[in-house]
């Protein structure tokens, strides 16, 4: 009994084991959103007081557990089970979606209208701009997750629910909380380097201004890696996804680029060629993004909301 014992508890540790090596290879896929995620979310505590930071960050950070535990995951796992071939197509949704998003913030910095609320709109009602925030990051967050559990199942090459539902898991609160920890390091990096340049040290004070004014810098930078990233991972994933329904020309184009350009860098082909097939996805990225944006805001005549 003790022998057939360990052999389940072997069978059971190698499982895991699987279960945790593919939710590590799959999880690497989805770094541009996750990216994209943690700039975007800094934005919207933006504005309000400091002492509403991290409360306005930690309940984003519970609508995200719930969008990813709750409603994707479970949903995932049924699609996975009965609905496979739907996932190619909500990949590609969320792609489109994320393409639009990049495009319309590529437009924006061109000088296009701005659409939805601004930073710029006078704050009325705290309470209800908090809440106003709140909602729309977990909706926002809900897009994003949907697309890195899609990205994740698409990746994970294991036969048994149960098993794809922990990587899931697994994936969902590696990213969760990394990206709303780093949210909250961000948030507050000006609120530490204030703090510090009050202390008696020199170097402190030093520290704690060069701290206060590298925020603002870092929120651009960051502002500036999402947009790429929504550009790039989204152009991919259409690039990717046409290609597995039976269109191959996008798919043609970029790896036909990116074998060209390996094949010519020598020592650096892995890394030219790799940048070439992501620069070609960014590129159509912005040209799917902008043709969205147009149908949305010029022919619907949607201008966001107020």
């Amino acid at each position: 009994m003790l022998d057939d014992v360990s052999i389940i508890a072997r069978t059971a540790a190698a499982s895991m084991d699987d279960i945790a090596a593919a939710a590590g290879r799959a999880g690497t896929k989805t770094a541009g959103v996750v990216i994209d995620d943690a700039a975007v979310t800094p934005s919207y505590v933006t504005g309000l007081s400091p002492a509403r930071e991290l409360p306005i960050i930690w309940k984003i950070t519970k609508g995200s557990f719930f969008n990813k535990l709750v409603i994707l995951l479970p949903g995932a796992i049924i699609l996975s089970e009965f609905l496979p071939w739907l996932i190619i197509w909500i990949l590609m949704l969320g792609g489109a979606f994320l393409c639009y998003e990049g495009a319309e913030k590529v437009l924006e910095k061109l000088g296009g209208a701005k659409h939805g609320k601004t930073l710029e709109d006078e704050i009325t009602d705290p309470v209800a701009f908090e809440n106003q925030r709140v909602a729309g990051a977990v909706r926002t967050d809900l897009i994003l997750s949907a697309e890195i559990m899609a990205i994740t199942l698409n990746e994970l090459a294991l036969d048994v629910w149960w098993e794809r539902a922990i990587a899931l898991g697994i994936v969902a609160v590696v990213v969760t909380v990394a990206v709303y920890g780093a949210v909250a390091l961000i948030v507050k990096m000006d609120d530490v380097g204030l703090h510090l340049t009050e202390k008696d040290s020199p170097s402190a004070q030093k520290f704690g201004a060069f701290l206060v004014n590298s925020v603002p810098k870092l929120l651009v930078a960051l502002s500036f890696i999402g947009t790429i990233a929504m550009l790039w991972v989204g152009g991919g994933i259409i690039v990717h996804g046409t290609h597995e329904v039976g269109f191959h020309l996008l798919y043609d184009i970029a790896h036909g680029a990116e074998y060209w350009v390996a094949g010519v860098t020598g020592a650096l082909s892995g890394i030219a060629g790799w940048f070439t097939y992501a620069a070609i996805s960014g590129v159509l990225g912005l040209a799917f993004g902008a043709l969205i944006a147009f149908v949305i805001h010029k022919v619907i005549g949607y201008e966001g909301a107020h």
